[in-house]
C-alpha cells in the first residue's frame, strides 16, 4: 500500500496578505512517520541504520542518571509493554498480558516514594533516533561526497533532554552493515526509545516565528483590519489577537521536519553560533513530540484527517491507561471522567493516533531542535529543547 501524507493548502496566501515576507520564504522537508518495518537502505525514524559492521558503535560516557521516581526502562521490556498495549486496545487485558505488564513495570502506591537512586555507570550505548538520505529529502543539505545523515542520542538526559550525535556518511562505501547493533541496558523515560518508522518525506514553505520579525514587519499581522482589507478567509475568533493566525497557520509546521524556520515559543529567539567559527547556525533536524497540536490543527496531512476527527473522544495515552485501569478491577468504562489519583500512576501506553506516531516525548510535550554550522560539517552542533 502507498502512504501519503499531503499537507492542506494554507488558509491564506500569506505573502498576497503582507507581501514583505516574501524574501523571508523558507523550504522545510516535513518527514511525516509513519509505523512500519523500515530496512537500513530506508530513511526512517527509530529504525535500523546502514551502520559499517568494522565502524565502533556511538557510546556516551555519561553521567547516566536516574531520579529515583521515573523507573528507568531496558528497551527489550519497553518493546513488550507497547506490543501488549497496542494489541489490547479497546479490549481487557488477559490475565497473561497483565503478569507480563506486572512483571515489566510492577505497580506502585500512592503516595510515591522517591527512591535512592544508583548511576549507571561506563558508558551507554546510542540509540538510533533518524536515518535520512539525501534522495528522500529535498532539505537535506549533505557535505561533500555523503548521501546520508544518521542522528542518534543517549536516552538519558545531559541535563534536560538526550544528547545527540551526527555522522554524515556515503551509503555506497557501506557493503558490510553491522546487523546486531549493541543496546543501553536502560532508557531514563520511555519517550527516549523512538518507534521504527518509515518517512513520507514532504516540502513545504514556512516563514519566520513572529518574535524572529522585525518590528515593521510584525505589528502588521496584528492590525485585524489589515487582514480583513485583503479579503483573507480568517476565522473572527482571531480578531482580538490576529497575529495569532499567522503563527497557527501559516509560519512554522509542526511535527518531525528538515530545515525551515526554528519553532520557538517556550523561550524567545535565542540563535545559535557556533563555537568554532563563530557563523549563525541553522536549523537542521526537529525532533518532535507530536506531528500536530489543537492550534496547528491546519497542518494535519489530508490523509490523517479523518481519522483524527474519528477518534478524537479518547486517543490519549493516559485515557486509556485510565481504561486499563478500571477494566483491571472488572468495571468497565462507558464515559471519560475524573482521573483517580491512583489511575494516574498506572503505565503509559502507545498513542495510536497518526500525531505521536514515533512514541518520543521530549519533556513535557516538546521539540528538540538540532543545528549545524553552515560553514563546516566537521563543527560541532547545537541542540535546543523548545
Amino acid at each position: 500500500m502507498t502512504v501519503i501524507r499531503t499537507t492542506p493548502p494554507r488558509p491564506v496566501d500569506v505573502t498576497a496578505v503582507f507581501p514583505q515576507l516574501a524574501p523571508l520564504a523558507r523550504t522545510a522537508t516535513r518527514l511525516h512517520p509513519y509505523p512500519g518495518a523500515p530496512s537500513p537502505q530506508d530513511s526512517s525514524v527509530g529504525g535500523p541504520l546502514l551502520w559499517p559492521a568494522d565502524e565502533p558503535w556511538p557510546h556516551c560516557d555519561g553521567p547516566h542518571e536516574v531520579d529515583g521516581l521515573n523507573p528507568a526502562m531496558c528497551p527489550a521490556d519497553l518493546r513488550v509493554e507497547r506490543r501488549i498495549r497496542a494489541a489490547a486496545r479497546g479490549r481487557s487485558l488477559t490475565p497473561q498480558e497483565r503478569e507480563t505488564l506486572d512483571r515489566i513495570r510492577p505497580p506502585r502506591e500512592l503516595p510515591l516514594k522517591p527512591a535512592v537512586a544508583q548511576p549507571y555507570e561506563g558508558s551507554m550505548a546510542m540509540l538510533p533516533v533518524a536515518q535520512l538520505y539525501v534522495r528522500d529529502v529535498p532539505d537535506l543539505h549533505a557535505p561533500a561526497g555523503a548521501d546520508l545523515l544518521q542522528v542518534l542520542w543517549c536516552p538519558f538526559d545531559h541535563p534536560i533532554m538526550p544528547r545527540t550525535a551526527l555522522f554524515w556518511r556515503s551509503a555506497a562505501t557501506v557493503t558490510d552493515i553491522l546487523t546486531t547493533p549493541p543496546e543501553p541496558p536502560a532508557v531514563q523515560f520511555d519517550g527516549y526509545l523512538p518507534e521504527p518508522c518509515l518517512l513520507k518525506p514532504e516540502q513545504i514553505t514556512e516563514y519566520p516565528n513572529p518574535m524572529e520579525l522585525s518590528k515593521e514587519l510584525r505589528e502588521p499581522l496584528g492590525d485585524w483590519s489589515t487582514w480583513q482589507a485583503a479579503d483573507a478567509d480568517v476565522d473572527s475568533s482571531y480578531a482580538p489577537h490576529p497575529e495569532s493566525f499567522y503563527w497557527d497557520n501559516l509560519s512554522v509546521a509542526p511535527g518531525w521536519k528538515v530545515g525551515g524556520w526554528a519553532s520557538w515559543g517556550p523561550t524567545d529567539p535565542n540563535p545559535q553560533f557556533c563555537l568554532t567559527c563563530e557563523s549563525k547556525m541553522v536549523p537542521l533536524l526537529t525532533i518532535a513530540t507530536f506531528e500536530w497540536d489543537d492550534s496547528k490543527r491546519s497542518w494535519i496531512p489530508d490523509e490523517n484527517q479523518a481519522r483524527t476527527r474519528a477518534s478524537s473522544t479518547d486517543t490519549r495515552p493516559e485515557g486509556q491507561a485510565v481504561i486499563d485501569f478500571f477494566r483491571a478491577k472488572g468495571i468497565e468504562v462507558h464515559a471519560r471522567g475524573r482521573v483517580p489519583l491512583e489511575a494516574r500512576a498506572t503505565p503509559p501506553v502507545t498513542d495510536p493516533v497518526p500525531r505521536q506516531p514515533t512514541a518520543v516525548q521530549i519533556g513535557s510535550g516538546y521539540i528538540q531542535q538540532l543545528y549545524v554550522c553552515p560553514t563546516s560539517p566537521e563543527h560541532p552542533h547545537a541542540e535546543l529543547m523548545q
